[in-house]
């Protein structure tokens, strides 16, 4: 496949996938290779998603769908009418799309049915907790996508122990890693947040939590936000929590009482959260971008779920598990705090993103009968 050639198409609808799409993005356009940019809508937030979108200075969508919020089944069946419709009228060779989201998934289902290949950016992610709805995507999608763009040698061994073939597995890295690379410079320049959150050389922790397994269930909430609050009294530091629409809202419903270490702030911008993550004691996370992220950057990490689909984290010994009791986050955070932060980067070079095009634009276009 010859790359000026060929029109490709990369799915995304949320802030992560914006991050870690636009570096495939930049580099179609330094290729002059043509694509267009499909955006479901699915995040929260549309002015949070411009803003992204101004800072990561990456081109407004082609087709912006406007989903929104709804069931997982609702959600889903309308992405899946809307991009076939676009993908129908596009005629892309090769749809992008990246990690496990509904986006995803609607995606994976419309593409695979129509006469296009699909790629999987961060294939072969497994937490193995079918009750997280992010693994039924990951899983689908793996299994009708023509590349699989594997992160780590770890995620190529789930895709063949499932029966992926070999040679629709390419090991290439994360393109979190090439993100925070092009990123990070940018956030220490254009980033104010110390100063609009009046904080100067104040010791702080990072809090990230939104999953509807910890936010949506009352007792667990309340037990992940005493344990991140002991912590950091036994370490002296403040909490900083940029609190996702979702988690404020359970906060009010269950009127629960948010400890003084805790400080509650609106959803950052990209470069925003960025500088937290940066320059963080230690971040407390139940998303795995952001253990990936903390991993990269080289600030330890306590993941407040039982399982992770990041298992390379663990291995390198940037993050460890602990759940949402009290004494397991206050322990894990102990442990995270005392040990060196010289790790290896298990995601890779930060090239990840050239790789990946130049595989597409090296194999034929397989026409699907």
């Amino acid at each position: 496949m010859n790359q000026n050639d060929t029109q490709l198409a990369f799915v995304l609808g949320t802030r992560p996938e914006i991050i870690k799409m636009a570096p495939l993005i930049r580099e179609c356009e330094q290729r002059d290779q043509p694509f267009v940019l499909i955006h479901t809508g699915q995040h929260y937030s549309d002015s949070l998603d411009s803003v992204f979108f101004d800072q990561l200075e990456l081109p407004t969508p082609d087709y912006h769908l406007g989903v929104g919020s709804a069931s997982h089944g609702e959600q889903t069946g309308t992405m899946v009418i809307q991009i076939e419709e676009v993908l129908l009228e596009v005629e892309p060779s090769v749809v992008f799309v990246q990690g496990d989201t509904n986006s995803v998934l609607a995606s994976a289902i419309a593409g695979s049915k129509l006469d296009c290949e699909l790629a999987h950016v961060e294939a072969g992610l497994r937490s193995f907790d079918r009750d997280m709805p992010e693994e039924t995507n990951r899983v689908v999608a793996d299994h009708v996508s023509d590349y699989l763009f594997a992160p780590t040698e770890q995620s190529r061994e789930y895709l063949l122990d499932e029966g992926r073939p070999e040679e629709d597995i390419y090991v290439t890295g994360n393109t979190v890693v090439d993100a925070l690379y092009q990123n990070r410079e940018l956030a220490r320049e254009k980033s104010d947040v110390f100063a609009e959150l009046d904080m100067v050389n104040e010791e702080y922790f990072l809090m990230t939590a939104h999953r509807a397994e910890n936010v949506d269930d009352e007792g667990r909430f309340r037990e992940l936000l005493s344990g991140v609050a002991k912590a950091a009294e036994t370490h002296g530091a403040t909490v900083i929590y940029p609190i996702h629409p979702r988690a404020r809202n359970q906060l009010d419903e269950f009127a629960i009482d948010v400890s003084e270490r805790i400080r509650l702030t609106e959803p950052q911008e990209y470069l925003d959260f960025l500088r937290l993550e940066a320059d963080a004691n230690l971040i407390l996370t139940d998303s795995g971008g952001v253990q990936e992220e903390a991993c990269v950057l080289r600030v330890p990490c306590v993941t407040l779920r039982d399982n992770t689909e990041r298992p390379e984290t663990l291995d390198v010994g940037a993050n460890r598990l602990s759940g949402t009791a009290p004494e397991s986050i206050q322990e894990e955070a102990r442990r995270m705090l005392s040990k060196p932060t010289e790790w290896a980067n298990p995601f890779g070079d930060g090239k990840a993103a050239a790789e990946m095009l130049d595989i597409v634009a090296k194999q034929p276009q397989q026409v699907k009968q």
